[in-house]
C-alpha cells in the first residue's frame, strides 16, 4: 500500500490536515478449525495482505467513518449514540470498540478514518477481525489508553460477541494482534498460552486460493455446530471438548448416541491433536508430514464436521491434482471462503494457472490466487 496515495484520499475525504497512519493484517488459519470455541489449538499466522486506517481526532464529538475497501457511503454519528445499526454493517465492527473503549472509561474525541485494504472481505481470512484490531490498536494510541495488545484483542472479541452479535473464538482477534513477520502460532485458546514457529519454506511457498462463492449458509451452520459441540462437553463433564485427550474422548464416545453429533465432535477431537503434530513437524522442517496433515484436516472438516461444500473441495481436490502440491485445506469457517496450499516455488505458476482452470470447469467459478506472505501484527505505519 503506497501510504502517500492514503493520505491523500484521507485529505480528499476530510479535507487538508494531518492524519495517522494503522495496518491491521487478516490471518490465515494453517490447521486446527473449529477448535478454537472448543478450547483447542489453531496454527494461525498474520498475513501481509490487510486493512489500513488513516485516522484523525476531532474537537467535537462526531464519529465519521469511510471506506474504500467496503465501497459504502460514508457514516456520521454522535460518540454519545453509539448503538448497532443492521444497515452499516462494517462500521459496527468499529463501533463495538468504541463501545469496549467507553466502558473501560477511556476519555475519546470524535475522530475522522478512513479505511482501505487489500484483504478479500467474506474470504475467511478475518477481513471484520483486521477491522477491529485495526480500531483498537488507532484508539489505544491516539489516546494513550496504555492497554497492552493482549487486552486489546480480549476487547475486540468481546466487541464481536456482545455489541455485534458473532458468536466466535479468539483465534483471530489474536493471531491478527500478536503476529509476527515469518511466524506462525501455536494458540491454546483455552488458556492463550502461545508459542511462535518460525516459517522457514525455503523452496515451498503458501498459496492462498478464494472460492469467491458465496457463504450464505456459514453463520446458522456455524452455530449449529457449536451448540452441539457444547452439549456434548456439557454431557461428558468437561467445560470444553479439548478437555479431553483423544483416549477418554474414545472411551466416552458411546455415550455419544446422534451419529451426526458424534462425527463433529470427532473432528473436533482428532484436529486438536493434528495442530499439536503439525507445530512439531513444521518446527523440524518436515514438510512432507506437515502437508500430510493438512490433507487429513480437510477430509475431516469435508466428511465429519461438513462444513466445506462444493466449491472449496473443487479447489482442494484440484490442488491435490498437481505436481508439487504437499497439501492443501480449506480454511476459515467454511461453506466457502479460501483454501491454504503448501506447493513447490518452482511449480507455482503452473499450480495458479491449472487449478484456476480445472476450479472454473467444474463450479463456474473464478478464483483467486495470493502468494501468502507472513507479516506483523496490527500497528501503527507512520
Amino acid at each position: 500500500m503506497n501510504l502517500d496515495v492514503l493520505k491523500a484520499q484521507f485529505i480528499a475525504q476530510y479535507g487538508p490536515g494531518e492524519c495517522e497512519l494503522f495496518h491491521a493484517p487478516g490471518r490465515v488459519n494453517l490447521i486446527g478449525e473449529h477448535t478454537d470455541y472448543n478450547g483447542g489449538y489453531v496454527l494461525p499466522a498474520a498475513l501481509s495482505l490487510g486493512t489500513y486506517g488513516a485516522v484523525r481526532k476531532r474537537q467535537d464529538r462526531q464519529l465519521r467513518f469511510a471506506s474504500t475497501k467496503f465501497g459504502s457511503v460514508p457514516v456520521e454519528l454522535s460518540l454519545d449514540a453509539v448503538i448497532y445499526n443492521r444497515e452499516h454493517e462494517w462500521v459496527n465492527s468499529l463501533l463495538g470498540i468504541v463501545d469496549e473503549f467507553l466502558k473501560l472509561g477511556a476519555e475519546l474525541s470524535g475522530i475522522d478514518v478512513l479505511l482501505v485494504g487489500d484483504l478479500p472481505a467474506s474470504a475467511g481470512l478475518s477481513s471484520s477481525a483486521s477491522v477491529s484490531l485495526l480500531m483498537g490498536v488507532m484508539l489505544n494510541e491516539l489516546f494513550s489508553c496504555q492497554q497492552p495488545m493482549v487486552e486489546l484483542v480480549k476487547l475486540a472479541q468481546r466487541a464481536e460477541n456482545q455489541f455485534v452479535g458473532v458468536n466466535c473464538g479468539i483465534m483471530d482477534q489474536f493471531s491478527i494482534g500478536m503476529g509476527k513477520k515469518d511466524k506462525a502460532m501455536l494458540l491454546d485458546c483455552r488458556t492463550l498460552d502461545y508459542r511462535y514457529i518460525p516459517i522457514v519454506l525455503q523452496t515451498h511457498s503458501l498459496v492462498i486460493s478464494n472460492t469467491n462463492s458465496s457463504r450464505r449458509l456459514a453463520d446458522s451452520e456455524y452455530n449449529e455446530r457449536r451448540a452441539k459441540c457444547e452439549a456434548v462437553a456439557h454431557l461428558l463433564g468437561v467445560e470444553f471438548l479439548c478437555d479431553l485427550t483423544v483416549e477418554k474422548f474414545e472411551a466416552e464416545a458411546h455415550r455419544i448416541t446422534d451419529p451426526t453429533t458424534l462425527k463433529r465432535v470427532q473432528h473436533v477431537i482428532y484436529e486438536n491433536q493434528r495442530t499439536i503434530e503439525a507445530a512439531q513437524y513444521l518446527e523440524q522442517g518436515e514438510l512432507i508430514a506437515f502437508g500430510r496433515l493438512m490433507n487429513d484436516s480437510h477430509i475431516s472438516l469435508r466428511d465429519l464436521y461438513e462444513v466445506t461444500g462444493p466449491a472449496l473441495d473443487a479447489l482442494v481436490e484440484a490442488a491435490w491434482a498437481q505436481e508439487g502440491v504437499l497439501g492443501s485445506r480449506m480454511t476459515g469457517a467454511g461453506f466457502g471462503g479460501c483454501t491454504v496450499s503448501l506447493v513447490e516455488n518452482a511449480h507455482i505458476e503452473t499450480f495458479i494457472e491449472r487449478v484456476g482452470q480445472q476450479y472454473q470447469e467444474k463450479t463456474g467459478l473464478e478464483a483467486s490466487f495470493y502468494i501468502a506472505n507472513i507479516g506483523d501484527g496490527a500497528r501503527r505505519v507512520e
